[in-house]
């Protein structure tokens, strides 16, 4: 008899218990490792991790969205909404830090947690989502791009890692009808 395939999942996170404070941080330190560590080339000390992620738990502009692979989190993703005093833009979010620990990719997860920002985001009426990436993240280029996401620019000194600097590519995609364009209102 062979054993069911582990449940995998995403929702949103409101709070973190231990055990899953625990799971998320270790599990950032693998896609770190890894080279998909959000702007982090090494895993910074776990005390560093634990406040990052409690940190922006408390953030009103951001809602973080964990994927669980067999129950333990293996990845995570976040919607950052506008400023509230930038209404020009109040229209489009972001999406960032969306990765997957090693050990849980392949099962669809990296899409799930996309999916979910971009579901929260249309919920929200926002009209358009966005998001950067360094040039040597395949995998996420390639899910993004099979999402829909149009890459708009590249920024050739995005990030500097391993003694080099590596280019960053920007990508929109629309969740709703834009209004229509011309010139300035204001």
């Amino acid at each position: 008899m062979t054993a069911d395939p582990p449940a995998i999942s995403v929702e949103r996170a409101t709070e973190f218990t231990a055990r899953d404070l625990a799971d998320l941080c270790d599990a950032s330190e693998s896609a770190i490792l890894e080279g998909g560590g959000f702007g982090w080339l090494a895993p910074p000390p776990s005390k560093v991790l634990e406040r990052y992620w409690t940190g922006v738990l408390l953030v009103p502009e951001r809602e973080v969205f964990v994927g669980r692979h067999g129950g333990v989190i293996a990845g995570s993703a976040q919607l950052v909404k506008p400023p509230r005093n930038n209404e020009a833009q109040a229209f489009a979010a972001n999406t960032t830090t969306n990765f997957v620990a090693p050990w849980a990719r392949g099962h669809g997860l990296a899409r799930m947690l996309a999916l979910a920002v971009e579901d929260a985001a249309r919920d929200q009426g926002y009209l358009a989502l966005n998001l950067d990436v360094r040039e040597t993240q395949d995998a996420a280029i390639a899910l993004y791009e099979s999402l829909g996401y149009v890459r708009w620019g590249t920024n050739p000194a995005y990030a500097v890692a391993g003694g080099r600097l590596i280019a960053g590519h920007f990508y929109t995609k629309y969740l709703a009808p834009l209004p229509e364009s011309g010139g300035d209102a204001a």
